[in-house]
């Protein structure tokens, strides 16, 4: 616990990812975020810093993690001239949590050795009261001899891990979790909108897809939500677009006609476009359910 530890992008999950370390011992010397506001507030809470600089950040600590939304914002605070996490970082430890693109995490890696730095990729399927109480699913991938040395400390984040390659290869299972996620969301929005529409009791219907071939991990989680209409935002569906988005990609590039994985991005675009990109994944059922959004 020797490590020091920073974090950039303090939203929900890096906020709550920053308190658990923070709660277990850890040192957290600094957070940033692009929303000053946020990142003054946690770091009076924390008791630490909130320079800034991201060069500031880098030069706070041993391991610095980041959280942030897209691959445009992951070049921005590593690559940006001027001001970036890579000054004055030889020896330090970076580990980039959010879903991106693999390129990007392929990127930031070559161009971290470059800086004598290391990049990991702890990509999360989770929460974010997982994120608070240390019960993240992680996976992993980078160099493992660096892994080694935060392993500790990813262990007190997460319930399980696991480590699956290279720079990229967890960046590419993510992709996968979140494209059969996503494509399962859409899946039970339809069935359920199509049992309202030929009137159906909707909590039987729910208990026999439970029992039934139907069932699936977001009948439990977004199922109840479909029907009452209540999609307070647990995973956004402007995220879910873009991370189908990103398995829409990869497949393009090895040449694959994802059918299921297309229709599923052009809902949740469809989504953002209409507004409605701030609402739960569940509230795809807004768009198939009779009677609410066209």
């Amino acid at each position: 616990m020797s490590q020091k530890v920073a974090f950039v992008g303090v939203g929900r999950m890096g906020a709550n990812m920053a308190r658990r370390l923070k709660d277990c011992g850890y040192t957290v010397s600094a957070v940033h975020d692009v929303n000053r506001e946020a990142a003054t507030s946690l770091a009076a809470e924390l008791g630490c810093a909130a320079p800034e600089t991201l060069a500031a950040v880098t030069a706070s600590a041993d391991v610095i993690f980041t959280v942030v939304t897209n691959d445009a914002a992951m070049r921005s605070i590593f690559c940006q001239p001027g001001d970036n996490l890579f000054l004055g970082a030889e020896g330090k430890i970076f580990i980039n949590c959010a879903t991106l693109s693999p390129a990007i995490h392929r990127e930031i890696y070559e161009a971290a050795k470059k800086a004598g730095a290391h990049s990991l990729e702890a990509c999360m399927a989770s929460s974010i009261s997982h994120a608070r109480e240390g019960k993240l699913y992680l996976m992993l991938a980078g160099d493992e001899p660096v892994y080694e040395q935060v392993k500790g400390m990813i262990e007190q984040m997460s319930v399980n891990r696991r480590f699956i390659g290279g720079p990229g290869r967890a960046a590419e299972v993510k992709a996968l979790v979140n494209m059969v996620m996503n494509i399962n969301t859409a899946g039970l929005a339809e069935g359920l909108g199509l049992a309202a529409a030929l009137g159906h009791d909707l909590n039987l219907i729910r208990e026999v897809f439970s029992q039934t071939g139907a069932n699936s991990r977001v009948l439990e989680t977004d199922g109840g939500d479909m029907c009452a209409r209540e999609h307070d935002c647990w995973f956004s569906a402007e995220h879910a677009a873009k991370d189908s988005g990103i398995a829409q990609g990869i497949a393009h590039e090895v040449g694959l006609n994802l059918p299921l994985n297309d229709a599923t991005t052009a809902q949740y675009e469809k989504m953002v476009k209409l507004g409605l990109g701030g609402l739960d994944k569940s509230g795809i059922a807004e768009l198939t359910f009779k009677g609410r959004h066209a």
